[in-house]
């Protein structure tokens, strides 16, 4: 294992420049959710170059697989799936880092090859999964309803933050759209004949925020009025308040939701208007399996990391789905930055050296973990056995 893991590190260090430069190109022009056609380019020219079989527009139009199975005649065994996220945010860009999760993605997966190469005997099988849309409609929720999942049995990836943390919690969320439709009128004119739908959407936006003092500590409901209507002198006939709804586990937020949905019907009746409330997407709550969790961080110790195991929410991800579906991890590595994520100071440092160091460090860490596994089938065994334990434990 140790000469698998050597060859592991040492193929990473050989596209260290490479890397870099596909993280930075991806940074360069940060594409938001469904419209990451140039960062699915990169990415896929770049594994295709590398000598992976490439699925391009797999599922999703800007989501892709790539894999490589050595000598397919011979190759039998476990396939170990790493992740890649590469869509932006509005207005800042790349404020979560999703380039250097693209870049940790193809790095930790030209350690793994290597390692695999090395090997006297086959030893499994290695996908990429290109995974769009993170930040919005969940690209990996929708993979996994059709069945880009089914053949993996375990599910890597890392994620920039501003420390280095195997315990940050990622809770479920629900994306919730409430457009109120009311009647347009001259506001200075004749304004008894309009139906005022801003009215609505302020109201359901005032009684949601009082809701928030009978919320339990973890729960989380935040959203913004993205149409207020056209004109001053016009009495707003459409509306649209936009909403995340956030709690620990899926029962809670059926509760949760349900009581934000009952706020968006009871404003609409209130000023005469009509909602209809839309669920954009929905993201379960990470469960990190606990044995591949401990493999990563001893051998991201090894490597000269600390971390810093605070306890901390960490905000909601569509991993979350593919922890409910295969055995997964989804650890934070720190950027070098106290700035948290999605703000201009962590777009800043997602496009800066030290990042990109730090970034190579998780993915050889992924690359070792899946070795770890591979060369393991008991700790395989294991891994599965956790996953169905917590699996229940979450239900």
């Amino acid at each position: 294992m140790t000469d698998l893991k050597a060859a592991a590190l040492a193929a990473i260090d050989r596209e260290t420049a490479s890397l870099r430069s596909l993280s930075e190109a991806i940074w360069d022009r940060p594409e938001l959710a469904m419209e990451e056609h140039e960062a699915h380019a990169t990415l896929t020219k770049y594994l295709t170059e590398q000598g992976f079989d490439v699925q391009s527009g797999y599922c999703l139009e800007t989501a892709f697989k790539a894999t490589w199975r050595g000598n397919e005649e011979r190759v039998c065994g476990p396939n170990v799936a790493v992740i890649c996220e590469y869509d932006a945010l509005p207005e800042i860009g790349h404020a979560c880092g999703h380039n250097l999760i693209a870049e940790a993605g193809c790095a930790a997966a030209i350690g793994i090859r290597a390692g695999l190469e090395t090997s006297e005997k086959p030893l499994g099988r290695l996908t990429i999964m290109g995974t769009p849309a993170e930040e919005a409609i969940g690209g990996k929720v929708k993979m996994i309803e059709q069945g880009c999942f089914q053949d993996i049995d375990i599910a890597l990836m890392v994620h920039p933050f501003p420390s280095d943390s195997t315990v940050a919690t990622f809770i479920s969320v629900c994306c919730l759209n409430a457009t109120f439709t009311g009647k347009a009128s001259h506001a200075a004119a004749f304004p008894w004949e309009g139906i005022n739908a801003l009215d609505a959407a302020v109201s359901a936006y005032n009684a949601i925020s009082m809701l928030r003092q009978q919320m339990k500590p973890d729960w989380r409901v935040h959203g913004i009025i993205s149409n207020g209507g056209a004109k001053p002198n016009i009495i707003p006939e459409k509306s649209t308040l936009e909403y995340f709804v956030r709690t620990p586990t899926a029962a809670e937020l059926d509760v949760l939701a349900g009581k934000v949905k009952n706020i968006f019907e009871s404003a609409a009746q209130a000023n005469g208007c009509q909602v209809d409330v839309e669920e954009i997407c929905r993201y379960s709550n990470v469960i990190n399996n606990s044995d591949l969790m401990q493999l990563f961080r001893s051998n991201s110790e090894s490597l000269g990391v600390q971390f810093d195991e605070k306890e901390r929410m960490a905000g909601s991800t569509d991993m979350g789905n593919v922890s409910h579906t295969v055995p997964s991890i989804h650890p934070l590595y720190s950027i070098g930055t106290d700035a948290f994520n999605h703000t201009r100071h962590f777009t800043a440092a997602a496009n800066t050296d030290y990042a990109h160091s730090k970034t190579l460090i998780a993915a050889k860490s992924i690359a070792m973990t899946a070795i770890d596994v591979l060369t393991n089938p008991e700790m395989l065994k294991k891994v599965k056995a956790t996953f169905r334990c917590q699996l229940q434990e979450a239900a």
